[in-house]
């Protein structure tokens, strides 16, 4: 073999090992995306199973406010099918409401000093909160891993190989204009 073969060869190595590794780095931020997903995942699971709890607590002390307390239910049932069905855009929708309809719940409760030092009600609310902010972390991380995959599968030279293997884009996770609008805690608690 001449030179120029040897020269050829080592190229080929070279683009080869670059078009390796670019498919390697694509796979680990897809898989990154699917980690932070289920992190949000195990949390959504844990206040699912915790909401009604807290509005059987509230319903001993609350009888004639209902409304409030079914919305928060119907919020709840909407977060469950849009995270069973992988649906991002109605989950961002559905956590809206279910945060909305929180924040009434707990505001409201303020009205009921007996319901307020209930020591169960108490324990859940915490909780409820923790995993909220717990949420919102995961969230921010979530959207952030998804920004950094939709990114690379748009940049040269990524892009070939991200469309040669099939590798998509990911939906962030946003909620509405309402949910992200500083909250009026005077109205809240007056």
């Amino acid at each position: 073999m001449d030179v120029g073969s040897f020269i050829f060869l080592g190229l080929l190595v070279v683009v080869a090992v670059y078009a390796i590794t670019l498919y390697n780095n694509l796979v680990t931020l897809k898989h990154n995306v699917g980690k932070a997903w289920s992190n949000i995942d195990v949390l959504l699971k844990q206040r699912h199973d915790e909401l009604p709890k807290l509005v059987e607590t509230c319903k001993q002390y609350m009888g004639y406010e209902q409304e409030t307390l079914e919305r928060v239910m119907k919020a709840r049932a909407a977060v469950s099918s849009a995270r069973e069905a992988g649906n991002i855009g109605a989950l961002g929708a559905a956590e809206s409401q279910l945060r909305l309809g929180l924040g009434n719940l707990f505001a409201v409760a303020e009205a009921y000093p007996e319901l307020k030092a209930n020591e169960s009600f108490q324990h859940l609310q915490a909780r409820i909160s923790g995993l909220e902010n717990a949420i919102a972390d995961r969230r921010e991380f979530y959207n952030e891993s998804v920004n950094v995959n939709n990114i690379r599968i748009e940049q040269f030279p990524d892009v070939i190989v991200a469309r040669m293997f099939a590798f998509k884009a990911f939906e962030l996770l946003e909620f509405s204009e309402e949910e992200k609008a500083d909250v009026d805690m005077k109205t809240l608690f007056s």
